[in-house]
């Protein structure tokens, strides 16, 4: 136990003495050795069977790190030891961030939910829906129909906006989206990405059904607009820099810090049947906000404790308690008559708030908490917020092919180990 408190201790040293601002919650569970005990061997036999080079766990109640543990290595070429201040690639796990800085925006009044995304970008006016109808000999065409509504700021927020990430067998339109090859477009600016998708049609009339894709993206350029910089020149001004996630950004520039990278195994780099894990060492001019983040377990913990605590961290205020209640409610329950897409990934047991899905329903076979909300990335990493334990965990690893199997074992893991 002596080394598993020499961890703790260098991490409580890496994200500094933390307050949980918002104070512990009545019904906080506390963890058990032996439930823990169960969450390290279950990583360490993933380690251990090839199945994953190395992980990262953490776990922080009431503000103070309960579980902290180094898992393998971060790369099987270099079999570097896996540390703090390995850098990770994130993908959707941009999402609450981009999201946090567009909330930023709305308490100003610079910004609402119900701004049409037209005021912004104006191209998104004369968007159209695409709409197949087959003809009399059977084939199958797309016909562009006309917004029954404007798309929204919500919309973009909590993927209503008829925006698909686009990939082949998912119709016409997902298929206009894949052959655009919007991830490959790396060297254009989040103003010419946007152009691009403005020129394909929506795959659904807007508020309609939650299907999964560029809306954040879209957000992210209108943070732009509204802001007059840059993604990244926003986002450090007003929340990464003042946060301490200095280590987080679009890519890894610094070659000095290519060795801290994590990698896959080498034969589990799909993302999809189409794209590969991103090489972070390129420069990129997309500063994606919906996908594009790099950064470590510790600046993702400052973030983390920050919605733990309501909005606030050390003393400095980010948002409102009520916007962080806000971002975490369900915005696409029975009442707004939403449907859900086949891939629907919150799952069945959630709804999806503002940039992160939200617990409305307990699983099958667990006792989970009510309103824990949490996001993931698709190279494996994953975060979760429990405001009723005051807890939140930060799961960071790179393994497109085993996230879901990993995620939901070691969620039950980790609340078996509170008693739920």
């Amino acid at each position: 136990m002596g080394g598993r408190r020499a961890l703790l201790a260098a991490l409580v040293v890496l994200l500094g003495v933390v307050s949980a601002e918002a104070g512990p919650a009545g019904r906080a569970r506390n963890f058990s050795a032996e439930g823990l005990a169960k969450v390290s061997d279950y990583i360490r036999n993933e380690v251990a069977t090839g199945k994953i080079p190395g992980a990262i766990l953490l776990l922080q109640q009431h503000g103070k790190p309960v579980y902290y543990e180094n898992f393998g290595v971060r790369d099987v070429a270099t079999e570097i030891s896996m540390s703090e201040d390995t850098i990770f690639r994130l993908y959707s796990m941009t999402k609450p961030v981009t999201s946090v800085l567009a909330m930023m925006l709305i308490e100003e009044g610079r910004l609402t939910l119900d701004d049409p995304v037209a005021k912004y970008i104006p191209a998104f006016a004369d968007m159209k829906v695409g709409v197949e109808k087959k003809a009399e000999d059977g084939k199958v065409a797309l016909a562009l129909e006309p917004l029954n509504r404007p798309v929204t700021i919500e919309d973009l927020m909590r993927h209503t906006a008829g925006i698909p990430y686009g990939y082949y067998g998912g119709g016409l339109v997902n298929k206009l989206y894949a052959d655009a090859g919007l991830f490959d477009n790396t060297d254009l600016t989040n103003a010419e990405l946007i152009a691009k998708i403005t020129t394909l049609p929506l795959a659904e009339q807007p508020g309609t059904i939650w299907d999964y894709g560029h809306g954040t993206d879209v957000l992210g350029r209108i943070i732009e607009v509204i802001s007059g910089e840059t993604l990244l020149e926003f986002a450090r001004e007003r929340l990464l820099g003042p946060l301490g996630m200095t280590e987080t950004d679009f890519y890894v520039a610094d070659p000095a810090k290519w060795p801290r990278i994590a990698e896959p195994m080498p034969a589990d780099r799909a993302i999809s049947p189409m794209s590969q894990v991103r090489d972070i060492r390129k420069s990129l001019r997309w500063e994606s906000g919906g996908g594009g983040l790099v950064g470590t377990i510790g600046d993702y913990a400052r973030f983390s404790q920050m919605l733990l605590n309501g909005g606030s961290y050390e003393g400095r205020r980010y948002l409102k308690p009520e916007t962080i209640a806000l971002m975490a409610s369900d915005h696409i329950g029975p009442e707004t008559k939403i449907a859900r897409d086949q891939h629907y990934y919150p799952g069945a047991s959630s709804g999806y708030g503002l940039g992160v899905a939200v617990r409305t329903s307990v699983p099958p076979g667990t006792t989970w908490p009510l309103g824990e909300y949490r996001w993931d990335g698709v190279a494996g990493t994953f975060f979760f917020i429990d405001p009723e334990d005051d807890l939140f965990g930060i799961f960071m690893v790179q393994t497109p092919s085993q996230r879901g199997r990993i995620q939901l074992a070691l969620k039950t893991l980790i609340y078996q180990a509170m008693g739920w």
